[in-house]
Formats: structure tokens, C-alpha cells, sequence
């Protein structure tokens, strides 16, 4: 089983990034202006001190020109982060996560002497991944394949130059607003089915044909319909109407995407994920505690009344609990030897932590506010900020019960031959 010991580097930056949160985040995150917009804006000044902190680059590898970090350490530093400002977190680590897949993984040593400098020496070069349209799936079937699970609707044709022409619309693109390259899945074979006949294309921000419509400023979606900022971060859709992009752009081979599988992990089906929906039950049970400690009632901070004391017994239990998982999915990653030699069992621990940690946040956070009583619901308090972030994650992307029955399925031991697999 993993080591509880972390290594004295594990450390180190847990601290700094602490540190960081208490000095730089929390006072700009948790100021009651801010806390009372309905749509506060990303400050992008912290996204620039973390990314000189090499936080933007923290699990590219140190011969890119990053950290290197694990799974592991990438779910300690997301958990703190998050225990200051969730939408802060959620853009370094979707930059971060997708930094090691393109540049370690999946690039050509010649794309990569092209992008790899620009997102090094530049703070604000985020990156996101855009492909799956949750509009194009049909549902989820429980031991059964499905032929069209792919939610790829956008199309690409090579020109007689060699060029690609993309056209089509993907909604939900987390970091498109602030994003200088976009790995874009589309369909380069329209008579193939499922995840056959799709490619993924490197798509620059300044590329011809793109524009970048987000919630708050689009005033619609591709359809007209009314744009919702749903999301952790910085979202928006991307509308590509004749975009051309060179043919060296392309990832991997034509109709073979080297990110199949990746796209729906990058959004909430990976540890960080759920490291960061942790970052928020701890900053609300923290908060609980403080304001606990400091409310006087029949003589007595009501941290010493037994209803209050067994409340947040109950919610550092809880997230104790859960952090044990979300440390031993990403442990399990970090060694798959582990799953080849039986010590870890054959089941999805990945989804088991996002499920769980999900399901108990969202406990978490109202009962923290519950400590408050009816000061817990006042939008210049923070407690009302926890509670809507953890919903996010209890809602997003598919819901706990499509989630659940891919472990029901594991546990009957079902592979499903064609579903996008997060492992």
C-alpha cells in the first residue's frame, strides 16, 4: 500500500502552496464583493503568481521543463489550492494535466520544439481540450456496448494542400477563454462510427476561423440558447466555421485520436478531480471550525456544545475518509504495477474516489454551514460558495448513478469494448 510518509519535497511544496493560498488567494477569493457576484471573474493576476510558482507546469516533466510532480503530489497541491479558490485550481490544473499528456505523450518532437517554448516562458499559456459534446451521447447503457459512444461532433477535411478545414461548435470547454492552444477531437471519417474515423488537431488560439464565445459575453450558445456558467475555472464553446489549420498539426495519425479515452478523464474522472472537490470541504469545515470556536452561546463557544462538536466530528471523519481514497486512486496510478500483482483490487478506483468524495463534500459543506446557522446562507459569507461548488461536482459532467454502474460493471467483471475509459 502507499506510503503515508511523504517525502520531504511532498512537503516543502505542500507548505509553499499554503502558504500561497493564506497570503495571495484567500484575501482576493473570499472578499464579500466577490463572493456576492454571480459570475465573479477569474483573477487572472493570481493565475499568473501560481504559474511563476511553476504551478502551470507542475506534472509537465522537469526535462520540458517542469516539476515532474506525480499523480500523488499533483492531488496535494490541487487540494490546497482549492481549500483557497476552486476556479483558480480548476485552471492550473487543467492546464497542468493536459501539459503532461500533449508534451510528454503525445506531440512530435517537431511540434514539440514548436509549442513547447511558448508554454514554458509564458504565464498566461493555458491550455484545454475540446471534443466530447455531452449533447451527441444518447445515454447510458448498463452491460451493453454502444456502437455511437463518442460525443465527437465536429468534422475535419484535408485540403488538397494538406491543410485541415474544421467547422462544427463544442460547447462546455473548460479554460477556453483563457487557453492559447486547444487539442481539438474531431471526425475526419464520417462513415466510421464510434471513436473510429476521429483525430485530434492542434488548433492555436489566433487560428483563422475560431472564435471564442464565452458565457458572460457570447449572450448565447451555438443554438441561441442562453449560455450558463456551469463550470469550475474559465469556460466557454468554441465555434469553428472554416478553420484552417496546417496539416503538421495533427496528433498522432489520421482516425487513430492518441486522446480517445482522455477528454471525458480531463474533466472530472481523474484523482485531481476529486482532489479538488476535497479542497472545498476541507476550506468549509475549516471555516466551521474557526467560526465555532469564536461564536459565544450560553456562555460558551459553541465548538464546546455537544450538537456542534459531534457535527464536526462527523465532517473531519468524513474527509478523512475520503482523502485516504483520493490519495490511494492516485497512488494506484503512479504504480500500475500494483494492479498486475493484485495488491490493489481490479476495480475503478479512480471513479470510486470521484463518486465518494463527491457524495460527501456536498455532506460536508452544508453541514459546515449548518454551523452558521442562518449567517451560513448570506452571499458576503463563504459558506454559500462551498455549497454551490460542491454541487458542481456532485452534477457535473456524468451523474453519480451512470458513474456507479461502471463499478457495478467492474465488479461483475464487464469490459465495455467500446466505451471511452478513463483508465
Amino acid at each position: 500500500m502507499y506510503d503515508l510518509h511523504l517525502t520531504a519535497e511532498q512537503l516543502e511544496i505542500r507548505e509553499t502552496v499554503r502558504d500561497f493560498v493564506v497570503r495571495e488567494i484567500k484575501p482576493v477569493a473570499l472578499h464579500p464583493d466577490r463572493l456576492q457576484e454571480f459570475n465573479p471573474r477569474l483573477p487572472l493576476e493570481l493565475l499568473d503568481k501560481a504559474s511563476q510558482m511553476g504551478l502551470r507546469t507542475l506534472a509537465l516533466s522537469e526535462e520540458a521543463g517542469g516539476a515532474g510532480a506525480d499523480t500523488l503530489t499533483s492531488c496535494i497541491v490541487m487540494e490546497e489550492l482549492a481549500a483557497g479558490d476552486v476556479d483558480v485550481a480548476a485552471a492550473l490544473a487543467q492546464t497542468s494535466l493536459l501539459g503532461h499528456v500533449l508534451f510528454d505523450r503525445a506531440m512530435t518532437p517537431a511540434q514539440r520544439a514548436r509549442f513547447l517554448p511558448q508554454f514554458v516562458q509564458d504565464d498566461r499559456y493555458h491550455l484545454a481540450i475540446a471534443g466530447h459534446d455531452p449533447d451527441a451521447d444518447l445515454g447510458w447503457s448498463y452491460h451493453r456496448s454502444r456502437a455511437t459512444e463518442t460525443g465527437v461532433a465536429t468534422t475535419a477535411v484535408r485540403q488538397s494542400n494538406g491543410d485541415w478545414v474544421i467547422n462544427g461548435a463544442i460547447s462546455f470547454v473548460s479554460n477556453a477563454p483563457i487557453a492559447k492552444l486547444f487539442a481539438v477531437q474531431v471526425r475526419t471519417d464520417p462513415k466510421k462510427t464510434g471513436m473510429n474515423g476521429v483525430s485530434a488537431l492542434l488548433v492555436p488560439r489566433d487560428a483563422p476561423g475560431l472564435t471564442v464565445r464565452e458565457p458572460d459575453k457570447a449572450g448565447g450558445g451555438s443554438g441561441g440558447e442562453a449560455m450558463i456558467r456551469w463550470y469550475h475555472g474559465s469556460g466557454g464553446e468554441l465555434v469553428f466555421k472554416d478553420c484552417r489549420v496546417p496539416s503538421d498539426h495533427l496528433l498522432g495519425n489520421e482516425g487513430a485520436d492518441p486522446l480517445a479515452g482522455r477528454a471525458r478523464a480531463m474533466q472530472r474522472g481523474i484523482p485531481q478531480w476529486a482532489a479538488l472537490n476535497l479542497g472545498i470541504g476541507r476550506a468549509a469545515y475549516e471555516a466551521a471550525v474557526d467560526y465555532a470556536k469564536l461564536r459565544i452561546q450560553g456562555g460558551r463557544p459553541i465548538v464546546e456544545h455537544q450538537a456542534i462538536g459531534t457535527l464536526l466530528a462527523e465532517i473531519a471523519l468524513k474527509l478523512e475518509v475520503a482523502r485516504n481514497m483520493v490519495w490511494k486512486a492516485a497512488w494506484a496510478l503512479d504504480h500500475p504495477d500494483a494492479l498486475a500483482d493484485r495488491s490493489l483490487p481490479d476495480l475503478p478506483l479512480q471513479t470510486i474516489a470521484r463518486v465518494f468524495t463527491s457524495e460527501v463534500v456536498h455532506e460536508v459543506t452544508e453541514g459546515a454551514a449548518e454551523c452558521f446557522g442562518a449567517m451560513g446562507v448570506m452571499r458576503d459569507m463563504p459558506l454559500q460558495k462551498y455549497v454551490h461548488d460542491a454541487l458542481v461536482f456532485l452534477y457535473a459532467e456524468e451523474s453519480n448513478s451512470a458513474a456507479t454502474l461502471r463499478i457495478a460493471e467492474a465488479v461483475a467483471g464487464y469490459r465495455r469494448p467500446l466505451a471511452a475509459n478513463a483508465a
